[in-house]
């Protein structure tokens, strides 16, 4: 049995039929045109955080990429001189 958001089938169209009954049926289409308008900002205001989280990250991460680039270079460079000199 599938459940949406730990609500099963039956809880969805008992909570329909209550809201339903509740608000009416003109009133309906509105609630929810303002709930899908909610959900739509909310994203798009997530969407705008992880932007700018990624636009501030972005130097960071340029400088963790530039020593790690050093790092490994020095290392094999190390690697390399403990090579030649044991092969001599």
């Amino acid at each position: 049995m599938q459940y949406l958001l730990f609500i099963s089938g039956g809880e969805i169209v008992l909570v329909m039929l209550l809201a339903l009954l509740f608000f009416g049926s003109k009133a309906i289409p509105d609630i929810a045109k303002t709930l899908g308008k909610g959900m739509r900002e909310f994203k798009k205001a997530t969407n705008e955080i992880k932007r700018e989280l990624n636009e501030h990250t972005s130097d960071i991460k340029k400088d963790i990429d530039e020593v790690t680039t050093t790092v490994t270079k020095e290392t094999n460079d190390i690697k390399k001189g403990i090579t030649e000199r044991f092969d001599d």
